[in-house]
């Protein structure tokens, strides 16, 4: 399981990738839930404060549960907690560049990796997928004469 810090990685995102300078929360858990299927994957982000008013955006965001920690407690008193709270904190990470956040996850034997890191790795993952995922240029071109040629003659057109 991973716990993300929300607004940690948000901060991150909009401030080093102009691609996402605009990018709300659940802009950024849609991309976090399709990294996390791909790597077969499951975690919370936990926000700061209440959230937005409708949390419908949210809907449908897989393998990615979206927590905010509510008007009396902030994000990081809560994943504090989900840490203290892990059966298997060895199966645990913890991505924050928040250095109390990393430090408790390293103290419960959990792993701990920086928003930077993770977002790094995210953007690879995605890419290659990305990539392999493209279409055969035949798709967008046809067939070739000769062979539009043999389909008629095999179906009997011709």
């Amino acid at each position: 399981m991973i716990i993300i810090d929300g607004y940690n990685l948000l901060r991150l995102v909009q401030n080093t990738d102009k691609q996402f300078e605009s990018i709300a929360e659940a802009g950024l858990c849609y991309i976090i839930s399709r990294y996390f299927k791909l790597v077969a994957q499951k975690g919370v982000i936990v926000f700061d404060g209440a959230g937005p008013p409708d949390k419908g955006r949210f809907d449908g965001i897989n393998n990615l549960d979206v927590t905010f920690s509510g008007p009396d407690a902030d994000a990081d008193s809560v994943i504090e907690d989900k840490i203290s709270a892990a059966t298997a904190p060895k199966a645990l990470t913890v991505v924050s560049t928040d250095r109390r956040l990393r430090a408790a996850a390293r103290a419960a034997n959990a792993n701990a990796v920086t928003s930077k890191g993770f977002w790094q790795e995210l953007q690879t993952r995605l890419s290659r997928q990305h990539k392999k995922l493209r279409e055969p240029p035949g798709k967008r071109k046809g067939i070739t004469e000769s062979e539009t040629e043999q389909w008629l003659e095999f179906f009997g057109f011709k």
